[in-house]
This record gives C-alpha cells, structure tokens and sequence, in this order.
C-alpha cells in the first residue's frame, strides 16, 4: 500500500487544486511520490478538458476596470464564486489591458508567460475541472461608465456594462449604464442595425398581417409600426427609459447633455 498521509493529500490539493478523491487516487498510483503524482494529475486534466468542449457554460462572472470588460463563463455556481476563478478572470482582465487586446480573439491569442492566453485558460481548467471560456473582452477608451450587478448577492457580477461618452456627468452616464443592463439594447442607432435584420422583421410582420387576415392596404402601415416597435426593443437611444417610460433614452441624455459614442453589454452564458 502506498505511503502517504492526510498532509500528503492535503498539499498535493493546494499545489494542484484537484479534488481530494483525485489527489488521493494519484498518491495511491504514484506510490506516494509527490511529483509523480502531480504529474498523474496534470495528465488526468487535459484529458477531462477534452471530455469537456461539449459541456455548456452558463455559469462565470464578468470584471470591469479602467473602462474594460470581460466575460469569463464555468459551468457550475460553485465554480463561478471560487477565489481561484475569480481571480483568474481578474488576472485575464489586466492581461488584456496590458496587452491593448481590442476583443477576446485577439486577448486569446496574446502571450503571458511563455504561454498564450488560451494556453492559460485550458491548464486552469485542467487544474479547476470544470470548461472554462473567455467569452468577451472589450476595452473603451476616454471616458467611460461601467456598470456591474448580480444575479445573486452570493454570486460575483454576472452582467457588466461598459458605456464610452462625452459631456454630462458620470452620474449621467452610469444611469444610462444601468439602463442598459436592464433593457438588453444591442444597437446604439437605427443606423448600425443590419439590413438584413431589418429586412428580415420586414418579412415576418408583413407574413404575419397576412396570416392574421390584416386588410391588404393595411399592411404596409403594419409592417412599419412593427419594424418601429423592433427599434425601440433593441436600439439605446430609441428604448423608452427605464426610469421614465414616457421618455426615450435619447431625451433623457440630451438633456444630461451626454454623448453616447458607444456601448457593450455582457451578460454571462447569453450570446
């Protein structure tokens, strides 16, 4: 039988951050050597991370600092508040900002101690034993809002808000940023919508007028009004505020005498 104690599996845990079931299996095949066990554990993890890809990740937190976000997804709750995970998107946070990665493809991509990022994140799932993703990185210059809140007071922020302006106050522009975490816009004009998209709303409203035995020279008119009500759904500055509904966003941030230049929105396993 192998010779190892609880102190053994103990330290092997906080080297590795494996499970104690797993640290003791390893000591027990290593026949007690630390250094092979690690190694057994180590090969353990990049297996799992291969039986991993098809797991799904609704579960992470998203960060913010000096006008960046990014959005780290797990799989469980109890991975999304451990220290290590936290920490990890933490550190991935300054690596981005260090680097100047304008998006996570290009934060991926960069290198960290001889490594690449995504080299990084595949060995901490390996370590954690759960599928990690950095699933969004943006970075804003100039002034900028951000906003972060929970889901759950026992979970870290699962949706964060970055908004980048000119003129009126911060108060004005993390407002807006609020807003924006509770209204889900994904364009901030009409005018960066996708043709296709519209054309699309297009599409199903007249079929739809059709299908509800609308009169036929209703239907433009229909069509209009339901593309309109599509715009005020998804674009900022046409959605009716949150805090005034009466009002759209646009007069509420005129009058604040603020510019919007841009915005992202992330929010944890959503696309």
């Amino acid at each position: 039988m192998a010779d190892f104690t609880a102190a053994d599996v103990k330290r092997l845990r906080d080297a590795t951050g494996a499970g104690m079931m797993d640290c003791k299996k390893a000591l027990t095949e290593a026949d007690g050597d630390f250094d092979k066990a690690v190694e057994l554990l180590r090969v353990k993890g990049a297996k799992d991370v291969g039986k991993r890809l098809e797991r799904s990740t609704t579960n992470g937190i998203v960060v913010s600092k000096d006008g960046a976000l990014l959005e780290l997804d797990c799989e469980t709750d109890f991975v999304a508040k451990n220290a290590d995970f936290i920490a990890l998107a933490e550190r991935l946070l300054e690596i981005g900002l260090k680097n100047q990665a304008t998006d996570a493809e290009s934060l991926l991509g960069s290198d960290v101690d001889g490594q690449t990022v995504a080299a990084l994140v595949e060995g901490e799932s390996a370590r954690i034993g759960e599928k990690l993703v950095l699933s969004r990185f943006a970075a804003f210059e100039g002034s900028t809002a951000t906003y972060l809140h929970k889901r759950a007071t026992d979970l870290p922020p699962a949706i964060g808000v970055a908004v980048q302006y000119s003129g009126g106050s911060e108060d004005a522009a993390r407002s807006l940023a609020m807003h924006i975490a509770a209204a889900r816009p994904r364009f901030l004009t009409r005018d960066e919508v996708p043709a296709e998209a519209v054309e699309t709303e297009r599409r199903v409203a007249e079929q739809t007028a059709k299908e509800e035995g609308k009169p036929e020279q209703a239907i433009s008119k229909i069509v209009e009004g339901r593309v309109n009500a599509f715009y005020k759904d998804f674009v900022l500055l046409e959605q009716p505020s949150i805090t005034e509904p009466k009002r759209t966003v646009k007069q509420i941030v005129d009058e604040a005498g603020l510019t919007v230049e841009r915005f992202a929105r992330f929010e944890v396993g959503q696309a």
